[in-house]
C-alpha cells in the first residue's frame, strides 16, 4: 500500500480562499472588515518570521492587520494595558500574543487577560473549558486544521478509533476533545503509556504531536490508517539540516492509507485556521451567521 498524501499546503490555500470570499461578502453586505491584532514582545527570530507571515496573509484575505511590536523588557503592566485596549477596540475581532514570551512575563496571566471572544488562539481557560464541555468556543488553530483535513478525507469520523500521541495543552488535549466531538473513540497516549506501539497499532486515525523526531515508526501504523503528523523537528542528517515530523514518514507511508508530509502538511493549516477563527470571531461579535465549513 502506498499512502495518499494529504497536501496541507493546497488545503490551506483553499481555506484562505474561502475566508477571503466570506470577508468580501461581509464587507459588501454589512460594511464590516474583520481585524486581527498580533502582539510580539522581543526579537525572537522565529517569532518575527511567524508574525510577518501572519500579517501578510491577514491582508491578503482582505482583513485589517494590526501589529504591535514591544521591546523585550516591556513590563507585564504595559503588556496587559495594551491587551485591555485591544479588548475594548471594536475594530479588533481577534487578538494573538505571539509565544513564547520573555521569561519575566507570566504567559498564563497574559493569555487569560485576552477577551475569550477575541482569543483566536483558543488558549484562554474559558475557551478550554467550553471546548471540553462541548460548547461553542474559539478552538486552537493547529487541532482545528487537523480536524478539517480529517473531515475532508473521511467525511464522517463517527465510530473511528483515534489515538493522539501527545498531551500538550496546545495540540494533544484539544485535538482529543475535537475528535470526541466528532464521535471518535479517543485515546490520549504519551511517553509514559504502557505498550505504546500496540496502542497506536489499533488506531484508524493517528495524530502525532510529541515534538520528538520520527518517534513513531511505520510498524506502529495499522494498515490503511490515516496519519496526521503535527511535529516539526529540525535534525542533521548526512551533514545537512532537515525538517522531519514525529512520524518516520518513509516507513509509515508504506502502511498508512493517508498521511501528512513534513513540511507541507499540518503547518500551513495553522495560519489558515487563525484567519478562519478571526472571521468566526467577527461574525459572532456582530451576531451574524458563522462561516460554513470553517469551524469545529
Amino acid at each position: 500500500m502506498v499512502a495518499q498524501v494529504i497536501d496541507g499546503k493546497a488545503f490551506a490555500a483553499k481555506v484562505r480562499a474561502q475566508v477571503a470570499d466570506q470577508v468580501a461578502k461581509l464587507k459588501e453586505e454589512n460594511g464590516i472588515t474583520p481585524g486581527l491584532a498580533v502582539v510580539l514582545v522581543g526579537e525572537d527570530p522565529a517569532s518575527q518570521v511567524y508574525v510577518r507571515s501572519k500579517g501578510k496573509m491577514t491582508v491578503e484575505v482582505g482583513m485589517n492587520s494590526y501589529e504591535h511590536k514591544l521591546d523585550v523588557d516591556t513590563s507585564e503592566k504595559d503588556l496587559l494595558a495594551l491587551i485591555d485596549k485591544l479588548n475594548n477596540d471594536p475594530a479588533v475581532h481577534g487578538i494573538l500574543v505571539q509565544l513564547p514570551l520573555p521569561k519575566h512575563l507570566n504567559e498564563d496571566l497574559v493569555i487569560n487577560s485576552i477577551d475569550p471572544a477575541k482569543d483566536v488562539d483558543g488558549f484562554h481557560i474559558s475557551n478550554v473549558g467550553l471546548l471540553g464541555t462541548g460548547q461553542k468556543s474559539m478552538v486552537p488553530c493547529t487541532p482545528l486544521g487537523c480536524l478539517m483535513m480529517l473531515r475532508d478525507h473521511h467525511g464522517s469520523l463517527s465510530g473511528m478509533d483515534a489515538v493522539v500521541v501527545g498531551r500538550s495543552n496546545i495540540v494533544g488535549k484539544p485535538m482529543a476533545q475535537l475528535l470526541l466531538g466528532d464521535s471518535c473513540t479517543v485515546t490520549i497516549a504519551h511517553s509514559r503509556t504502557k505498550d505504546l506501539p500496540d496502542v497506536v497499532r489499533r488506531a484508524d486515525i493517528v495524530v502525532a504531536a510529541v515534538g520528538r523526531p520520527e518517534m513513531v515508526p511505520g510498524d506502529w501504523i495499522k494498515e490503511g490508517a490515516t496519519v496526521i503528523d503535527v511535529g516539526i523537528n529540525r535534525i542533521e542528517r548526512d551533514g545537512k539540516n532537515k525538517l522531519v515530523g514525529d512520524v518516520d514518514y518513509a516507513s509509515a507511508a508504506e502502511r498508512a492509507g493517508a498521511i501528512t508530509p513534513v513540511p507541507g502538511g499540518v503547518g500551513p493549516m495553522t495560519i489558515a485556521c487563525l484567519l478562519a477563527n478571526t472571521l468566526t470571531a467577527c461574525c459572532r461579535a456582530n451576531k451574524l451567521p458563522e462561516p460554513e465549513g470553517l469551524t469545529a
